[in-house]
């Protein structure tokens, strides 16, 4: 009634290769997960002038990556409660993978942040825009 299939599967062929690409492990994703976060929070912090504390998000971001971050320091022409509502946000962000990888110091310095940012907010502002 059917003609069997005499070439091999795609499916199967797909299969031997799976070695040839690169995998990488949930705390490797998690990793570079987190410092897409923190390199994100840097740059509004650095935007902000806040200096003491993009030092301390620099140096974790290196210490995930590598290397150092990328950085351009300096205040820009953004509004600074729009600035505050979205390091705010990056560092709810921050907060949640951290705690996810169990990165103590991280969760500890995003925990910081939310803080300060709420704070530079009044506290309710936050409300409306999360």
């Amino acid at each position: 009634m059917y003609e069997p299939i005499r070439t091999k599967s795609v499916h199967r062929a797909a299969d031997g290769d799976r070695d040839s690409f690169p995998r990488r492990s949930r705390e490797e994703e998690l990793d570079i997960q987190l410092a897409g976060h923190l390199a994100a929070l840097l740059a509004v912090t650095d935007e902000l002038g806040d200096h003491a504390a993009a030092e301390r998000i620099a140096r974790q971001v290196a210490r995930l990556r590598g290397a150092p971050p990328a950085r351009r320091p300096g205040p820009g022409g953004a509004d600074r409660s729009a600035l505050h509502r979205r390091a705010h946000a990056l560092a709810g962000r921050a907060l949640v993978v951290a705690a996810s990888r169990a990165d103590t110091a991280v969760a500890v310095l995003a925990a910081e942040r939310m803080d300060a940012h709420a704070a530079a907010l009044g506290g309710n502002a936050l409300v409306a825009t999360g």
